[in-house]
């Protein structure tokens, strides 16, 4: 993850783009492209997947350059959160179900 931070700050930084890469923007930036994601899938199930990757692409890029702006550490935030929905969700209560964790 580490050189892919690092690319894409020499990417903003050679475009000096990151005057526009506040916290705010970066956020909008997530949802718009997330919003383009999903319309890959808008209309049935047959997606192209080079498109639904450049996508997908495009969201973790603004993922990564809001966590790296706001100076968190994606490993370490993903697993804390991950901590917190395993007491959410135990397995011998979830497993198998897409139940709310408030309705299990």
């Amino acid at each position: 993850m580490e050189k892919i931070i690092e690319e894409l700050k020499k990417f903003n930084e050679e475009r000096d783009w990151d005057q526009f890469h506040t916290p705010e923007n970066l956020a909008k930036s997530i949802a718009i492209e997330s919003g383009e994601l999903l319309e890959c899938f808008q209309w049935n199930n047959d997606y192209d997947k080079d498109d639904v990757c450049e996508e997908l692409a495009d969201v973790f890029s603004y993922c990564f350059m809001l966590a790296d702006k706001l100076d968190v550490d994606v490993e370490t935030i993903i697993l804390d959160k991950l901590e917190k929905t395993k007491k959410k969700y135990p397995v011998e209560k979830a497993k198998g179900v897409s139940t709310k964790y408030d309705k299990l």
